[in-house]
């Protein structure tokens, strides 16, 4: 397959992904626990494609315990059928942590993975600022995927910031909450597209080492 093929082919396998992970929340949303491990698992085999495919579905059964361990604390600070958002702020979100703290041991994430995931996703729910722990957390899942710990390598001034893919990221989850699914799938294609090029760049220089 010459590059020109494979461009077309990495933006199908890209919209899939972005299409699955959209996929994946909204089961969580509906409770069907093994359907969002099925899509998110879709996701990780192909983006954490350094590990092996069972190390990859792993990390999304982490990614899916986190998620109802979220749902769980939630659920406990629940009053007269209203969230108590104190109660909430101040619950123990222990078990949240621990989950995203073995999918970021999975695939080789940065630790402060799990700390940043679970400050996001409380403040999701208590109010506050929520994006930023959100896109410092994708940043370390991206330079697990691209595998390149110096991820944005932004190349001019301007070196502040989480990068584009890591803010298309916390842009999904808006458009998730609102509801507006077609925009949340593609809005993320161009994330996927940044991952799957680089690991398609990363074997062709493989193969032109291995056979210099």
């Amino acid at each position: 397959m010459t590059m020109e093929d494979a461009v077309p082919k990495t933006r199908h396998v890209a919209r899939q992904m972005a299409e699955k992970l959209s996929l994946g929340f909204r089961r969580h949303d509906e409770r069907e626990r093994e359907a969002a491990i099925e899509a998110f698992a879709f996701v990780d085999t192909r983006q954490f494609s350094h590990v092996s495919e069972e190390t990859a579905r792993e990390a999304s059964v982490a990614y899916v315990d986190a998620l109802w361990a979220k749902d769980e604390v939630e659920q406990s600070c629940m009053r007269d059928g209203k969230l108590d958002t104190d109660a909430l702020d101040e619950a123990d979100w222990s078990d949240v942590r621990s989950a995203f703290a073995r999918r970021a041991s999975l695939v080789g994430m940065d630790a402060r993975y799990a700390e940043q995931s679970t400050i996001a996703w409380r403040r999701h729910k208590t109010g506050g600022d929520y994006w930023t722990p959100m896109k410092r957390a994708q940043t370390y899942e991206l330079r697990a995927a691209l595998q390149n710990p110096d991820y944005p390598s932004k190349p001019r001034y301007g070196q502040s910031g989480h990068g584009p893919e890591a803010a298309r990221y916390e842009l999904g989850v808006e458009l998730h909450d609102m509801r507006q699914w077609e925009q949340a799938r593609d809005v993320m294609i161009p994330y996927f597209e940044r991952i799957l090029r680089s690991r398609r760049n990363q074997r062709r220089d493989t193969l032109v080492a291995t056979n210099d």
